[in-house]
């Protein structure tokens, strides 16, 4: 076989394998991640065994622990619907009612479980809009 031939060859194999892997990488990425979903989507569209992340406040009066559980009720920002969470693992030290989280959990016949150590909370927004009419101080 001549040296340009082979050159081809080689170019046409190392571009094919690199096709295949960013094709992997891309299908991977897309497939494994689970849509964020608000209390009221998540009971629209929760189905049995699929991990969904779930986003939302903790009610205030919801909050249980029972040896290693820990129950608690996320509910939609505005009010509303809400979901209760059995979860097991590691807890944020600023976890607390009133503090959004986010948590992946799976639906087991009408019951959310949180998966182990997926629990979050979100910081609150010390840069929060002023009501209208108020002065910006800066």
């Amino acid at each position: 076989m001549n040296p340009s031939r082979k050159r081809a060859v080689r170019l046409a194999v190392a571009l094919s394998a690199a096709a295949v892997l960013a094709s992997a990488l891309i299908y991977t990425s897309f497939s494994a991640a689970s849509p964020a979903l608000s209390p009221s989507q998540l009971v629209r569209q929760a189905q049995p065994g699929r991990s969904y992340q779930l986003t939302g406040k903790v009610v205030a009066g919801s909050v249980r622990r029972a040896g290693g559980v820990l129950d608690f009720r996320v509910g939609d920002r505005a009010g509303g619907t809400t979901i209760p969470v059995s979860y097991t693992g590691t807890v944020p030290d600023p976890f607390r009612e009133g503090r959004e989280v986010i948590v992946t959990v799976q639906d087991r016949g009408g019951r959310f479980v949180g998966e182990r150590d997926s629990l979050i909370t979100k910081c609150p927004s010390k840069y929060q809009t002023a009501p209208a009419g108020e002065k910006q101080n800066y």
